[in-house]
């Protein structure tokens, strides 16, 4: 087996550019030991002696299905259940606590979903509060990676920080012999949660739906001030008149979508 040489920064640059291109994300320069180490192994499976080697075969067209793999390895995933808690707060007792329309279908869309903590935790949240109206979540996520684990609602014990003691007892179901030390959300919740692959650097298509309320949190902070444009621009459509966007604590939408009102930092609703 070869071992690759060390990449180039002209070579980073290729894939700067390239994972830009295609997902929107701004790869800085302290990332060169990231993006070495996670594709490295790609690499060797090919043994190829170069990066150069293997971004011309990302860059052929001829191999998306190792397009897809890149984009895994390089898109970051961190997330847990209740992350930024005072989101699902407002969730609880502004959004839910004061619909006028309360028998209309309720549908949240989880915009980065990653491996489905956040999804679970609205699900939680929407099962506790809606008891007598329908609704679901829609999580997505570009890397299909995630979205194969989120999808079967399946995690560690050591992933319930976060959980309230009375949620985990009636949404969480704890494994037994093989599966001890894990937890599976309950299948009341799972079969109202359903997980798509979506690039959000592309339009999203309309037959997704609309959303009373859209999370798209902790993404942006990869972005550029032009790609969170277009981000929001494609989500938009997506998002019922009234409806509220919100994003991560540390993001903003100053200066970059002037459609929705500021409810409170991080929170938006459109008009």
């Amino acid at each position: 087996m070869v071992e690759p040489a060390p990449i180039s920064d002209q070579e980073f640059t290729l894939f700067q550019r390239l994972i830009y291109k295609i997902a929107g994300i701004s790869l800085s320069d302290a990332k060169k030991v990231l993006l070495v180490g996670r594709l490295s192994r790609r690499l060797r499976e090919y043994d190829f002696a170069t990066f150069s080697q293997y971004y011309r075969m990302l860059s052929s067209g001829e191999h998306p299905e190792e397009v897809q793999a890149m984009v895994d390895l390089l898109t970051t995933n961190e997330t847990y259940f209740f992350r930024e808690p005072q989101h699902f707060a407002f969730l609880r007792d502004e959004i839910i606590g004061k619909r006028s329309n309360v028998s209309s279908p309720f549908r949240v869309w989880s915009a980065a979903s990653s491996s489905g903590e956040e999804c679970y935790t609205l699900a939680m949240v929407l099962a506790e509060n809606l008891p007598n109206t329908p609704w679901e979540i829609v999580g997505s996520d570009i890397s299909t990676r995630v979205l194969e684990k989120a999808a079967t609602g399946h995690y560690s014990l050591d992933r319930t920080d976060g959980i309230p003691p009375g949620y985990m007892a009636k949404y969480c179901l704890k494994g037994v012999r093989s599966q001890a030390g894990s937890f599976l959300i309950v299948p009341e919740l799972r079969q109202k949660t359903r997980f798509l692959q979506i690039n959000l650097m592309s339009p999203v298509k309309a037959n997704i739906g609309e959303f009373d309320v859209i999370f798209v949190r902790n993404v942006m902070i990869y972005f550029d001030q032009p790609t969170k444009a277009q981000v929001v621009r494609n989500l938009l459509p997506r998002l019922k008149p009234g409806g509220h966007l919100i994003i991560g604590h540390s993001e903003t939408l100053n200066g970059i979508c002037d459609e929705l009102e500021a409810v409170r930092p991080t929170i938006y609703r459109k008009p």
